[in-house]
């Protein structure tokens, strides 16, 4: 078994990378570059953030017509405890 395959078993894989994903841009990330990056369908990408954000882990920032994507401190904190698994696997 490999390391992808045992951080699966623990992990659903697109909501722990999407938080990753978050954790580790240098730059701008809206839903759809998100759903590019983690290989993903857009609509499935936004009900997990819908998710997300009721749990406080990210916010959604309007600009104009797209909705800048931030991770809350708890949402830091949670992504930053993944990539290190994840590393560490």
């Amino acid at each position: 078994m490999d390391n992808k395959e045992i951080f699966n078993i623990f992990f659903r894989e697109k909501p722990a990378m999407m938080l990753v994903q978050l954790l580790n841009s240098d730059v701008d990330v809206y839903a759809s570059s998100l759903a590019k990056r983690i290989d993903c369908t857009y609509s499935h990408v936004m009900k997990i953030l819908q998710e997300m954000e009721k749990s406080n882990l990210v916010n959604f920032e309007k600009t104009g017509r797209l909705k800048l994507l931030t991770l809350t401190k708890k949402g830091q904190e949670i992504a930053q405890s993944i990539d290190k698994i994840r590393i560490t696997i």
